[in-house]
């Protein structure tokens, strides 16, 4: 015999507060913070009956990218996540430009199961698993050795993390004599722009001379891979081989390793360091060489048995098909503040799932993407790890208040959901936010009337 919840039943599960039909958006606002461990946008969707939505931008990129959409989103229903996902999305972009659309899309979610009752993962579908496993990138103060990395990665491990990455790349080399070879002068040049882009002290310098000095070092450190002309020599790859065989003897055989940031070298000198590393047996290789070179990824792939990572600056779904299609990725690792926000990561995962891939989640934010991210990855059946990067940020957790949320969102290496609704935030500390304001942007929460009436005709189609 069903038993038919009666209407009182029902009103436990509701906030009554709440009548999801008659929720409308009425304002969008920011707050900009740094350190926390990049700078993050952080966003406040409220409506009519109180609730409000927390969002972000995706670290490091500009928050107009949102609030351009904030006339397209006022007075509307949140809880028409799908609909108001299909009318922004045009205005997204790769890497850092989907931060906008992707960053109110969570807030959309955290509305809906606020005016629910129920977490976002519920509304995804239900769990796959109780836990999220984290992994967490790891630097090494003082001088980067092999060894050094080995007993940084090995503190990760007492801490609790069972999944593990590192960079590993020219990095290491740059100032090694011997170890690259690049048009005479080009490595000199990366080096000495990048000194002067980044000295405290700027001395007497004219606005003119730092915007070139900023414009010379976006040139030059924007060069696709395969148009440097950067080498590494077999001297460069006997070290970084010699490298990882000094952390695998540190933490062992046993513990996932996943390797990042390798630098602008073509794809030639990916395969001869992937071929010098694949011993090792590492988790993956990410991000090699951009994302679009799609018959480069097979490439590698196929020449290669380490497996292969990319997709943290891929925007929708559709832009993954290629690389799946061609074989190009045993991982594929989206950012959902770049992706198109909660539902379209679930989407990437899931389509994955039909290449036999599986998903990794790149994040790099504040506690708002990280919850995001481990809705997403509760609810998603072929996911292996999330990235955590602010283990070292005391003052990470306190951005967020929650009555369900522990004192540490992260113990142990993972992160347990509870059945809040929503993302599970109650609200933000606005003393710790106040406390690490973006020195050139500052302000909590300003008024963004300015941009309540910036319309377009936005039809692609006539």
């Amino acid at each position: 015999m069903v038993n038919k919840e009666t209407y009182e039943e029902t009103l436990a599960h509701v906030h009554t507060s709440s009548s999801p039909s008659e929720l409308r958006i009425t304002d969008i606002r920011f707050t900009d913070i740094v350190g926390g461990p990049f700078h993050s946008s952080l966003i406040k969707v409220y409506t009519n009956q109180g609730l409000v939505g927390f969002g972000e931008v995706r670290d490091g990129a500009d928050k107009v990218y949102a609030l351009m959409l904030k006339s397209r989103l006022l007075g509307e229903n949140p809880c028409n996540i799908d609909k108001l996902f299909r009318r922004i999305k045009q205005f997204g972009g790769h890497a850092r430009q989907g931060g906008g659309v992707s960053g109110l899309e969570i807030a959309l979610w955290d509305l809906a199961g606020k005016a629910y009752g129920v977490p976002i993962y519920q509304m995804l579908g239900g769990k796959f698993r109780d836990r999220v496993r984290m992994y967490c990138d790891t630097d090494v103060v003082g001088k980067d050795t092999g060894k050094a990395m080995g007993e940084a990665l090995k503190k990760r491990m007492e801490a609790g993390f069972t999944f593990l990455k590192m960079d590993l790349g020219i990095g290491q080399l740059i100032n090694e004599p011997g170890t690259l070879s690049a048009p005479l002068g080009f490595l000199e040049d990366m080096r000495e722009i990048s000194k002067r882009r980044y000295a405290r002290d700027k001395g007497d310098l004219t606005e003119q001379e730092l915007r070139e000095i900023k414009n010379r070092h976006y040139d030059i450190f924007n060069i696709p891979h395969p148009f440097t002309g950067i080498h590494i020599t077999e001297k460069g790859l006997d070290m970084l081989e010699q490298y990882v065989a000094e952390v695998r003897s540190v933490i062992g055989n046993h513990v996932p390793l996943a390797i990042d940031h390798f630098g602008h070298i073509g794809l030639e000198d990916c395969i001869k360091l992937g071929r010098r590393i694949d011993k090792f047996n590492l988790a993956w290789m990410e991000d090699m060489i951009p994302w679009q070179y799609t018959d480069q990824y097979a490439r590698l792939s196929h020449a290669v048995t380490t497996p292969i990572c990319t997709g943290e600056d891929i925007y929708l779904k559709e832009n993954f098909k290629p690389l799946l299609e061609a074989g190009g990725v045993s991982v594929i690792h989206p950012d959902v503040l770049t992706a198109g926000g909660i539902l379209e990561t679930k989407k990437i995962g899931d389509m994955a799932q039909d290449y036999g891939v599986a998903m990794a989640i790149h994040m790099a934010e504040s506690p708002i993407a990280c919850l995001a991210a481990a809705h997403v990855a509760v609810a998603t059946e072929n996911f292996l790890a999330l990235e955590y990067h602010s283990c070292d940020v005391d003052w990470w957790d306190d951005i967020v208040i929650g009555s369900r949320l522990p004192e540490r969102i992260v113990q142990n290496g993972f992160i347990t959901l509870t059945d809040a609704p929503g993302l599970g935030i109650d609200d933000l500390n606005d003393e710790v936010l106040a406390a690490h304001l973006h020195p050139e942007i500052g302000g909590l929460w300003e008024s963004t009337d300015q941009w309540n009436y910036h319309y377009s005709n936005d039809r692609q189609w006539s």
